[in-house]
């Protein structure tokens, strides 16, 4: 978490300390692909069991992956990823673990 100062001649936050939540990007993305066999019920309770998304997320993500080819459906570092992959791998479903764009 960071903590940025206000000092503000007008303001009564003068010399107040305030957190500031920011997002942590980790280095690696697990994407899943479409592909013509798994249907949507079977990405979205496989995306639900094993990457712990909410229903919304795993059908938001498995209608990304249909019309897109894929989707990073989950940022994080490579050892929390990779038995995510193999769960999702293991279940006929195809996974990878991609660097992001910014590392």
């Amino acid at each position: 978490m960071s903590t940025i100062s206000l000092s503000t001649a007008s303001s009564p936050l003068q010399d107040t300390e305030l957190d500031v939540l920011t997002a942590e990007q980790f280095p690696y993305n697990l994407v899943v692909w479409n592909d013509d066999v798994n249907t949507f019920d079977w990405v979205i309770q496989t995306l639900v069991e094993v990457c712990e998304h909410t229903e919304e997320q795993a059908e938001q993500c498995s209608i990304i992956i249909h019309y897109k080819g894929k989707c990073a459906v989950k940022n994080g570092d490579y050892d929390t990823l990779k038995p995510m992959c193999n769960a999702i791998t293991e279940r006929n479903i195809n996974a990878t673990i991609e660097m992001t764009v910014n590392s």
